[in-house]
């Protein structure tokens, strides 16, 4: 097979895997070949263990289908590169009981992945720290997350476009520090270089990242104080509205483990209850957080979590068919 027929091929492949069905006439266009070369590439992908089927009629086509065994599959650098952050996540416990696979599928991925690409998703992962479980949104550009990691990693300068919670919009210079994983969302905690100060900033407000080519020596945080500490302290400062105090019927230490809390939230009363000292983007959150444990809790403050929580239970019983409406 000739190199210029093994890029067709990955070529076609690649046309296949990112539509639901693709019409001859239409491939030949985007290959450039006739719709008979065509129909001679798809029998070799066939042949590959690929299973592509073709449907006749005015509206038939070629299409990508599910087979016994799972076939190679092309993927570009974004792709990539979020599906190895992503198995990192997994592997270290980000979704309960797919930690070997996860692991595994991440070992063969890495095995194949480009230096310029493998260093990329090695910064995410050295430049990360995980406060207090992997974030769910809103969601934080790929890009811009590998961007900063690879400054992080690299101690270099960066420019960006910051959007504050008022909605303006400012131009910052900033040396980043470390990536963190707080609640939902992600941050980056760097010191600014205008303000000569430590700062963090949520990264989804982030656009137009520009490395500046101007390497630093590295910085050291006030007291010695680790970074998901410092975010855990500014983002508390932050959101005052939102902290929360409860009673919880389980030793500190399995809250901490379970809650994926720092030991100063929490205070030991005796040794089956402590104190929760926390904080989250919303009382929701923080609602469905302590909920989903299973423990025995009580709200201490503040009252519109304890409302929150009565409304929740209440509608969690009617749909169990418990009570209430009767529905």
């Amino acid at each position: 097979m000739s190199t210029d027929t093994s890029a067709r091929l990955l070529r076609l492949l690649s046309l296949l895997q990112t539509r639901r069905e693709r019409t001859g006439p239409e491939l030949s266009e985007r290959l450039g070949v006739s719709e008979r070369t065509v129909r001679r590439d798809v029998e070799r992908l066939r042949e590959l263990g690929y299973p592509v089927r073709a449907t006749r009629g005015a509206i038939g086509g070629y299409r990508l289908e599910a087979g016994a065994a799972m076939p190679p599959l092309l993927l570009d650098d974004e792709e990539a590169v979020a599906i190895a952050v992503g198995l990192r996540g997994a592997a270290r416990g980000a979704v309960t009981g797919i930690e070997d696979s996860a692991l595994r599928a991440l070992a063969k991925l890495e095995q194949v992945l480009p230096d310029r690409l493998r260093r990329r998703v090695a910064a995410l992962h050295e430049a990360t720290v995980a406060l207090d479980g992997p974030p769910a949104g809103p969601g934080a550009d790929p890009a811009t997350l590998t961007a900063l990691a690879a400054a992080c990693r690299d101690r270099e300068r960066v420019r960006f476009r910051h959007r504050g919670s008022d909605g303006a919009h400012g131009r910052r210079l900033v040396e980043p520090h470390r990536l963190v994983a707080a609640s939902r969302r992600w941050y980056l905690l760097a010191w600014d270089c205008d303000r000569e100060d430590w700062r963090t900033f949520r990264v989804d407000r982030l656009d137009e990242v520009r490395p500046t080519g101007v390497r630093v020596a590295p910085r050291e945080l006030p007291g010695g104080e680790d970074p998901a500490g410092f975010v855990r302290r500014s983002l508390s400062g932050a959101r005052p509205a939102t902290r929360a105090v409860l009673l919880v019927h389980a030793p500190a230490e399995e809250v901490a483990e379970r809650f994926r809390v720092s030991p100063g939230e929490l205070e030991p009363v005796d040794e089956r209850t402590c104190l929760l000292r926390t904080a989250a983007d919303s009382l929701e959150w923080t609602a469905l957080r302590i909920a989903y444990l299973g423990i025995d809790f009580e709200v201490r403050e503040p009252p519109e979590l304890a409302a929150l929580l009565g409304r929740m239970g209440a509608r969690l019983s009617r749909s169990a068919g418990g009570g209430g409406s009767g529905l």
